[in-house]
């Protein structure tokens, strides 16, 4: 399962909007809210399925 299908399985029920943009180049960010949490682009690396769970669920609205 992606990370994309993964944070959807664990957290659709808290999740209002939910874009996922085709890029090339190997260009994978992810945002919440506006804020960027992760850039393949800038790290060179593909992040940690987990950390990056626990960084959108910190972000969603209930959890504030």
């Amino acid at each position: 399962l992606s990370l994309t299908g993964r944070i959807l399985e664990v957290l659709k029920q808290k999740v209002q909007e939910y874009k996922l943009i085709p890029a090339r180049g190997g260009c994978f960010e992810l945002t919440v809210d506006g804020e960027l949490i992760y850039s393949k682009l800038a790290t060179g690396s593909f992040p940690d399925e987990r950390a990056m769970l626990d960084a959108v669920r910190a972000r969603l609205p209930a959890n504030r």
